[in-house]
């Protein structure tokens, strides 16, 4: 059975469709989410769901060895970020390479990088006038949103979108490929 360690930083959709995802199946398992943020909905959603739940703060993460030591003593196969917002340190990285991925809500390499998340990357594609965007799903490295990119899809702007309905479109196509692409990754 593998492994799977989930951080996330807000409502935790993206978690819960991942964990509801491998809930019925036998060859993976969510095991755990960690979140930055102690008021997170995704704490909430992960009670419902009866998986176990942390949260932890800079200090945990990027100053001491805490965090590392939780995922130590978990072993995930994959550690996946979902709607995760603080830069992955690199004690973490270097202890599980090439076990961490991420979602992105745009085709990397554009609008991705520091502060490019959520809403501001859905206002700043209509404000380019894209024409497309998508999700990239990556690994993670020292750098925002630079790893290699294992997976994209794309969906049309029309000229009469919106942010929000860009961030519409965003969330169908992570709920339809996330979870599965994981399960890929798992599986190889």
């Amino acid at each position: 059975m593998k492994r799977v360690v989930i951080f996330a930083s807000g409502s935790g959709s993206n978690a819960e469709n991942l964990i509801r995802f491998f809930q019925n199946r036998d060859n993976a398992s969510v095991i755990q989410v960690l979140t930055n943020n102690p008021h997170a909905k995704v704490l909430d959603r992960c009670k419902k769901l009866k998986v176990s739940a942390l949260s932890f703060n800079k200090i945990a993460f990027t100053e001491t060895d805490h965090v590392l030591n939780i995922l130590k003593s978990n072993n995930p196969d994959l550690i996946v970020l979902a709607g995760f917002l603080w830069k992955f340190p690199e004690n973490i990285l270097k202890h599980f390479p090439n076990k961490v991925i991420n979602v992105h809500p745009a085709l990397l390499p554009k609008f991705g990088g520091k502060g490019m998340y959520g809403m501001h990357v859905h206002e700043a594609v209509i404000n380019k006038k894209e024409t497309e965007t998508g999700i990239t799903i990556h690994y993670v490295n020292e750098n925002y949103d630079e790893g290699a990119i294992i997976f994209q899809a794309k969906c049309e702007v029309k000229t009469s979108d919106s942010a929000q309905d860009v961030a519409a479109k965003i969330h169908e196509l992570e709920m339809k490929h996330f979870p599965k692409v994981v399960e890929e990754i798992l599986n190889e």
